[in-house]
């Protein structure tokens, strides 16, 4: 049984606006969602006002502040006081003001465009000012608030699956983190195409964002809805685990950036497949695979090009009812898992499965050893001859104090620890060669 009551009413425009301006109406609590409205949808509504139409009621949270005075949650309403707000150019909303081309009263013949300056020159302030919009103040617990936000916002420009759950778990770490490496990452997913301007707005770069990190920390493709529901509202991931898997993001974003710069020529320039793409390159990665050679990143580009050309192809053949040859199953068997639930795990681990096929030969794997044991150092200490210094132009004399051992090949590239990559460097030198 919900404890939620319900008052209903009535404010003027110049009501709202006083409100706002005294810090009493909270147009972004947290469960509210970005703003999706268009300069259209926002004309369509200032029109309406002046028009004398009516307009949908405003829901509002009535609560007591920390102060104890009263404040306005906006559950349904926002975009249409921000619209209004823009258009008289308030605080917070003077970069966005706008004209509307309407008729200020009803003897006007011709609608006229007008911005806000031109609306007081007209004396057409107090009408609009005074106009009053229906209003639903509602009380009760925040969860059932929460829940009148979702069903509200069910009809219409419906909510997205994640600003769903941005409103039932605003409070979530995870998602608080997920919100601000997506931010990190929007320009990135914009400039691939990864994500459509449109579905950033609507919040699908944090829910692509959160199914990333659930996936690094599980180690592998997850059931999308089930488990991001478990990992956002359980609060199964946090502290430090939280933060290592953050680090562990935005290394493997970063790392298939410069892997794949074309990767907008490629069909993985969506979110569906630059998942399984990042999940892969996880798991290479985890395997200590070699993921900074330019040569063979360049053949794993090709590749992706090469399956995205042949998926497509299959794709126009499927259109014409003309089966995929034998020489296409490999694409047929990657269409088929970008077609229909593309989200479920089965899905997600065959469609990784045919990655892993493509890539996974191309890069040879990291010496499980790094260090050289002392074994090794007695060995290759003993078997240089000359005691000096390897590095071009140095060749100071070493001591058994003060000898490092280099690996000729760098282990980040593929290089093994063992005496046949190895070579005396004095430890100023060493350090200056890096990876090189």
């Amino acid at each position: 049984m919900t404890t939620l009551r319900s008052e209903y009413g009535h404010m003027t425009i110049q009501q709202f606006v006083n409100h706002f301006e005294n810090g009493q109406l909270n147009l972004e609590p947290g469960f509210q969602r970005n703003s999706v409205w268009s300069h259209n949808d926002r004309a369509a509504l200032i029109d309406s006002i002046f028009s004398n139409y009516p307009i949908p009621s405003i829901f509002l949270y009535k609560r007591q502040d920390t102060n104890g005075g009263l404040t306005y949650d906006v559950i349904d309403g926002k975009q249409r006081l921000e619209s209004i707000f823009m258009f008289m150019g308030l605080r917070y909303f003077r970069r966005d003001r706008f004209s509307v081309r309407t008729k200020l009263s009803p003897n006007d013949l011709e609608p006229d465009l007008y911005d806000w300056t031109k609306v007081r020159r007209k004396d057409g302030e107090y009408p609009f000012a005074s106009y009053r919009i229906q209003t639903v103040e509602i009380s009760g617990e925040l969860s059932d608030i929460i829940d009148v936000f979702v069903r509200i916002n069910s009809t219409g420009k419906k909510l997205t699956s994640a600003e769903k759950r941005h409103a039932k778990y605003y409070n979530s770490q995870f998602l608080k983190k997920a919100g601000k490496l997506s931010e990190r990452f929007e320009s990135y997913y914009r400039q691939h195409r990864i994500l459509s301007s449109g579905a950033i707005t609507r919040m699908k770069h944090v829910e692509l964002t959160c199914e990333l990190m659930a996936s690094v920390a599980s180690g592998g493709p997850i059931n999308k809805k089930k488990a991001l529901d478990e990992v956002i509202g359980g609060q199964s991931i946090e502290g430090f685990r939280l933060e290592r898997c953050t680090e562990e993001f935005v290394r493997i974003a970063n790392l298939v950036g410069r892997m794949f710069p074309r990767l907008r020529e490629t069909r993985f320039a969506n979110a569906v497949d630059y998942y399984s793409l990042f999940l892969l390159i996880s798991e290479l990665d985890r395997k200590g695979c070699i993921l900074n050679t330019p040569t063979r990143n360049r053949e794993a580009e090709k590749l992706l090009l090469w399956l995205s050309q042949g998926v497509d192809e299959v794709r126009l053949q499927q259109r014409k009812a003309i089966g995929a040859t034998t020489d296409q199953r490999i694409f047929a068997d990657y269409l088929m898992t970008v077609q229909g639930d593309t989200d479920s795990q089965a899905t997600r681990e065959r469609r990784a499965q045919i990655l892993r096929g493509l890539l996974t030969g191309l890069f040879e794997s990291k010496d499980e050893q790094r260090s050289f044991s002392p074994e090794q150092r007695r060995l290759i200490w003993h078997s240089d001859g000359t005691k000096r210094c390897s590095y071009p132009g140095c060749g100071v004399k070493l001591d058994w104090t003060n000898f490092t051992i280099d690996h000729i090949k760098p282990f980040s590239k593929g290089g093994k620890t063992s005496p046949g990559n190895a070579a005396l460097m004095c430890k100023k030198h060493n350090s200056r060669k890096g990876a090189r």
